[in-house]
């Protein structure tokens, strides 16, 4: 499992890429910030770990530290996720995660990425 956030983040950041966004890692603490258009994505990941519903809560909560003061409506936030954490990642409610704007992908142990739709 150690390492697995890793893979998360390239396969995140290459998924990205392929999409046009420019990405940047370990940027304002964030583990990818991504640009395109004018739109910024802001977004954290875990991997695989023994205790994932709690690495998850600490992600958002990571998540929420990191957002920035001003709103920013061309912003959105993300959280990037493996498949066996998905569960766990969906525990906050749809209509919190909308009013956040944060989107939740699910990387799959081939490296795809799934956005996830409420």
């Amino acid at each position: 499992m150690i390492g697995d956030e890793q893979r998360v983040v390239n396969a995140f950041c290459r998924y990205l890429e392929v999409s046009g966004w420019q990405v940047g890692r370990e940027v304002e603490f964030c583990d990818v910030v991504a640009e395109r258009d004018g739109e910024v994505i802001y977004a954290e990941a875990k991997g695989r770990t023994k205790a994932i519903g709690l690495d998850v809560d600490t992600l958002y909560g990571q998540l929420l530290r990191r957002m920035p003061i001003a709103d920013e409506s061309i912003s959105r936030f993300a959280v990037v996720v493996p498949s066996a954490a998905v569960a766990a990642a969906t525990r906050v409610p749809p209509r919190v995660r909308e009013m956040l704007r944060i989107d939740i992908y699910e990387v799959t142990d081939g490296g795809h990425i799934v956005k996830l739709e409420d």
